[in-house]
């Protein structure tokens, strides 16, 4: 089951109220945010930085692959993408596979600075941190045993 969050603009004080006191529009209900748009916003954003090669671990990537073959199965975005979402924040935890050559630790801040950026401005929620889990180094001589595997295309 896909849980929610939602979130509530209850601004009071001068200039909150509109004709009838009815309140201004963005005061007039609430706004759900499910677990997974959360998650296919922070995976994107992820996937954005050169640096990263593929999403998720050996074996998430294997199933992934298989995922991807199946019609109408989506398209993984959100392979090797955790999140938790509350009221106000979120969470996100990533399983990452870099580029050989690349500087892991700025490249990891590059990810999460993004991720950040994406999911606050996107949801509006706060995220309080983005841990990167390092799984795999891409070397440039390996065959993807699997077409579809993980592998972008620029």
């Amino acid at each position: 089951m896909t849980e929610t969050t939602q979130r509530s603009n209850a601004a009071t004080g001068p200039g909150s109220a509109s004709r009838g006191g009815k309140g201004a529009p963005e005061t007039r209900g609430s706004t759900a945010i499910a677990d997974t748009v959360v998650a296919k916003i922070a995976g994107m954003a992820a996937r954005e930085i050169p640096e990263i090669y593929a999403l998720g671990g050996g074996m998430t990537r294997a199933f992934g692959a298989v995922r991807q073959r199946v019609p109408g199965s989506g398209g993984g975005v959100t392979q090797g993408v955790k999140v938790e979402v509350g009221e106000r924040q979120a969470a996100v935890d990533l399983d990452v596979v870099v580029e050989y050559g690349a500087a892991i630790v700025d490249t990891s801040a590059e990810v999460r600075s993004n991720v950040i950026n994406a999911v606050e401005r996107m949801t509006g929620l706060e995220v309080v941190e983005v841990n990167i889990s390092v799984d795999d180094v891409h070397l440039p001589d390996e065959e993807d045993e699997e077409e579809g595997s993980g592998k972008r295309v620029s």
